[in-house]
Parts: C-alpha cells; structure tokens; sequence
C-alpha cells in the first residue's frame, strides 16, 4: 500500500510546482506587455504558494513584483516603496536583471530628486533621495543629501532619523575630487577625471591635481545637536553636543549652542564659562561678538550684551546689526518708563517725576540716535530705521531733522 501514496505525493508536489510556474510566467508575460494589473493579480496567487517555492522561483518572484509595481517609473511612492523591498530581496540566480532594474531606477529617481530639490519642493525631493538610498544603500550620500531636504524643508524629526542613520553607518561624505586651472580664467575647476585629463591634454587647462573633500562627520555631529536643541529635547541635546565637543573641541559654534541650552535649563554659571571658552578661543571673530550679543540680550543680559555689540562696532563699525540691535535695546527701556509715567497722579511730586522720567526719556531718544544714524551711512535706504528716526526727530522736537527723515522715508515709499 505504500507505493500508491508516494506516487500521489508526487504528484501533488509536482501540481503546485507547475502551479508556481504558471502563475510566475503569465506575472512575466503581462508585465512584458505593459499590463501590470494581470501582473499584480498574477503574483497575488503566487504569494500564497511562497513557501513551496524553492531560492530561484523566490528571487524570480520578488523580481517580477518590482517590476510590476515599478511599472516602469509610474508607480506612486506606496508602490514604489514594495518596489524597491522586493528588488533588494531578489537572490544572485537574477543578479543581472536587478542590477539592470535598479540602475534604471536610480536614473530616474536622480532626475526626479534633483529636479524637486532645485524647485525648492524639499519634502518630495527628500523622499525621493532616500527612495534612491534604499535602491542603492551602497551610495549612503543620497542618505546625506535626503537628511539635507529635510532640513531645507525644515522637516527636523525627518532629518534627526536621517542623521542618526548616517551617524551608526559611519558616513564621512569624503570622496576624491579631481582639478585642473582654466588658463583663459586662470579659475580652478572640479570636474570628473576623465574631462580632467581630456581638458589638460588639450593645453586649455594647467595645473591638474586631486585631493580628498572634507569630512561631514563634524556637520553630521553638529546638526544632530541643532536639531535636538530646536526640538526641546534638552537632555538628547546635551548628550549629542558632548559628542561634537568630544570630536571637536574648538569648535565656537558648538560651545555657543551648548551655552545658550545651559542657559534656557537655567545653568546660568555653566553658560558665563562657555561664552569666556568661546571668547578665548576665536578673540578677534566680529561674529562672535555678535552673537554673545544676541545671547546675552535673549538671556536678559542687556547690559552684556550691548558691551558685546559695542566691540563688534569697535571691531567693523560698517556692522550694521550691530547698530541696530543696540539701539533696539536703549529704546526697549523706554517701555518701563512710559507705564510709569502712565500711573502717576495730579499731585506736585508726581507732577515732578513726570517731568524727571520725560527727561530721562528724551535721553534715551538720543543715546540711539548716533547708533540708528550709523546705520543709514551704510544702508541709506533702510526704511524702518528712517522710520525709527523720524519719530524720534519729532518725540525731542528735531523740527529740521524731522522734516528731513519724513522726506526721506516718504522717497523710500514709507
């Protein structure tokens, strides 16, 4: 009785072979024919038998739903996802043909991605960099360039998870780059090293050379510190600008990150000794200065902070922002001022304080004026603080300026 079971056996085993093998090669022919739908449909029946398929049938398998689901470059981003998890599970018996599919689409991708990116469309283009990612996970800089979207997109949960992932593979971004000097500009030019050579052969350029790019590590490092910062998480910020710190130690900018999130967690004396490690560091950076003034100011440090503005003017007195802001914070003391004067009474002495805080106030008026009239010498048409100026003209009674600066801002259209 046992022969007849094993012949039945077979036979079955040989059903669901010819089985598989009919719906594979109808998946095939419709996807020749540009008929996806008959492919999907097809493929959909020999998903059920999977798991009697043996490794080739699999990788012919996973190969015919890529292309099905590619459709040649009119799949929508769900599709294309499948796409491109079914292309990198095809086996090495169809190598060839996904080594042919996966180039076509990182082609079109590229063109897709870049074309987005330069339409300033920086969510779609950064999806489209990562899509190319996963086609081609050997070429981790379209992994760079989808976390760099991201933050052109100001999408920064999407960049951290981008640059957290570069950060585990271990990506530096340091490629060869290869140059020569164009004689007729006597500019030096990158270009790849075929038209390198080509170019210097032909005597239009001189000087050919190669080097190594910079390192993205420290970018990389860095921004994921910026972005923990400006998603309020504290406790990842600090974390990831010790490593920056860690990689590098000089860095001005991490230090000022670093202070400013002391400060906002109310480590006041942590943040006085990072603004003296940055001023040590880089004592003749006018940009530094710069922004100690800002911090300060933002800390409430109003009195720092215009000792701060006031050297970068010393350094570059053309520093227009400079002027500006330290002007804005001699009149923003204005405000206490006026709400005391506001809550004054009728009787003598506070009929004599009215008078002291008007003073006071017009004093205020002109401490600005010197710094709101650097600014013009240097951005003549700057409306608003044509504006700022006019008042203030008219507030101490500058009959002759005043009517000069209203002309003026009249002429900018104010």
């Amino acid at each position: 009785m046992k022969n007849p079971i094993l012949v039945a056996l077979a036979i079955l085993v040989s059903t669901v072979s010819f089985a598989q093998k009919k719906e594979l090669r109808t998946a095939e022919k419709a996807i020749k024919n540009n008929n996806y739908a008959e492919a999907k449909s097809a493929l959909n029946q020999a998903e059920s038998m999977m798991s009697e398929m043996d490794e080739k049938q699999k990788s012919e398998y996973h190969l015919l739903v890529a292309k099905a689901l590619y459709a040649q470059g009119t799949a929508n981003d769900t599709d294309l996802n499948k796409a491109i998890k079914n292309l990198i599970m095809v086996g090495e018996d169809y190598d060839s043909e996904a080594a042919e599919l996966k180039t076509t689409m990182e082609n079109e991708l590229l063109t897709e991605a870049n074309s987005l990116y330069t339409a300033n469309n920086f969510p779609e283009a950064g999806a489209k960099f990562e899509q190319l990612y996963r086609v081609v996970p050997t070429d981790t800089t379209y992994l760079y360039y989808a976390a760099v979207s991201a933050v052109s997109g100001q999408d920064y949960e999407e960049a951290l998870k981008h640059y957290l992932e570069l950060n585990k593979i271990g990506y530096t971004g340091v490629t060869k780059e290869f140059y020569a000097t164009n004689k007729e500009t006597g500019e030096e030019e990158i270009m790849d090293k075929t038209n390198r050579d080509l170019f210097v052969k032909s005597g239009a350029y001189i000087k050919p050379g190669e080097r190594l790019t910079e390192s993205k590590t420290g970018e990389i490092t860095k921004n994921i510190a910026f972005i923990y910062v400006n998603l309020g998480k504290s406790e990842e910020a600090l974390e990831a600008i010790k490593q920056a710190r860690e990689q590098y130690p000089t860095d001005v900018n991490i230090i000022l990150t670093e202070a400013n999130l002391q400060y906002k967690l109310g480590n006041k004396d942590e943040y006085k000794v990072l603004i003296e490690k940055a001023i040590q560091l880089d004592p003749n950076n006018v940009d530094l200065f710069y922004n100690l003034g800002v911090l300060s100011a933002e800390a409430g440090y109003n009195d720092k902070a215009k000792e701060y503005y006031n050297k970068v003017i010393e350094m570059d007195p053309t520093y227009t922002n400079a002027h500006t802001n330290i002007a804005a914070l001699i009149l923003g003391e204005e405000q206490a001022l006026i709400e005391e004067m506001n809550g004054l009474g009728t009787s003598a002495a506070d009929n004599k304080r009215y008078d002291e805080l008007k003073e006071a106030r017009k004093a205020l008026y002109k401490e600005a004026i010197p710094y709101l009239e650097a600014v013009l010498e240097v951005d003549s048409e700057n409306l608003e603080v044509s504006k700022t100026l006019m008042n203030i003209y008219s507030a101490i009674a500058n009959t002759e300026k005043y009517k000069q600066m209203k002309a003026k801002v009249e002429a900018l259209g104010g």
